[in-house]
């Protein structure tokens, strides 16, 4: 009895975690497919003329048109300027956050100064500041630096986020054990080296992340570009805007800038994930 027991008992188990199994890449489908289908719908209204969005039952195949709307689009806004400057702003933002805030998150998690809660509180502080409160000082600051219209005015002012020294902060103090760094020292090894050799190589992940969400944060940024750029000197989301600011909106014109527009978050997106999940796997293994 008890041998038939255990078996009615392993198969029940079998069969509720097939049961379990096939609900959760079930519910998994759903939520790719809801997150590919706004890229999706973008890519087939670009591929095609305006008139589809007043059909009945429009196409779910792409047209032969995506090309001739790109090439609208560069003809229409200086798309390619744009493209570069944006690539500048969020690649150097993206760099120097990155660096900046794994070099804080380093001091305030590991090293020992005088005021050192005091001054992490009140960068958290400043988190509570709406954004939109600095734009008028900013900008005055900004012109008289003689920066407005230029991309300086974008880069400096972000060249590190509250958010993200927090963000690496928290994640040191977890990762990188004080017995690690007292090795290195008793080694030979400077603070810089360190932090380079013991406590960068340790945060990789939460560093990729960090990155990753900064690029797409400074790639799709509109209000502050907006207020201190100008026609002439744009960013990927100001030469959006101006697709759409006629009297009639062309759909397919707009979507085909936008699909453009993607690209680069999709190769950044692909690069960084990549080094999340090297260094999570470096991290269960050694683990």
């Amino acid at each position: 009895m008890t041998a038939i027991s255990l078996r009615q008992v392993t198969r029940q188990a079998k069969a509720g975690d097939k049961r379990a199994s096939f609900w959760v890449y079930g519910l998994l489908i759903a939520f790719m497919l809801g997150s590919v289908f706004p890229f999706f719908w973008s890519f087939l209204v670009a591929s095609r003329d305006s008139s589809m969005l007043g059909e009945r039952v429009p196409p779910l195949l792409p047209g032969g048109n995506f090309l001739s709307n790109a090439a609208r689009v560069f003809d229409s806004v200086p798309f390619w300027k744009a493209l570069g400057n944006s690539v500048i702003v969020a690649g150097t933002v993206t760099f120097t956050t990155v660096l900046f805030s794994t070099l804080a998150g380093f001091a305030f998690a590991k090293l020992r100064f005088r005021g050192r809660d005091a001054l992490f509180l009140f960068v958290v502080a400043t988190l509570a500041v709406p954004t939109q409160l600095g734009i008028i000082p900013l900008y005055m600051a900004m012109a008289d630096f003689g920066w407005a219209g230029h991309l300086e005015a974008v880069i400096v002012p972000n060249l590190v986020t509250a958010i993200g020294v927090f963000w690496m902060r928290q994640y040191t103090a977890q990762v990188v054990p004080y017995e690690l760094i007292e090795a290195a020292r008793v080694d030979g090894c400077s603070m810089i080296r360190v932090y380079w050799h013991v406590c960068l190589p340790a945060v990789r992940p939460a560093a990729a992340f960090l990155g990753m969400f900064t690029f797409m944060t400074s790639w799709n940024d509109f209000l502050w570009p907006l207020v201190v750029l100008n026609a002439e000197n744009p960013t990927v989301q100001i030469a959006l805007e101006r697709l759409q600011s006629g009297y009639y909106i062309d759909y397919s014109l707009v979507l085909a800038g936008t699909t453009l527009a993607t690209i680069p978050i999709l190769i950044v997106f692909v690069v960084l994930g990549r080094q999340i999940v090297a260094g999570i796997m470096q991290g269960a293994v050694k683990g």
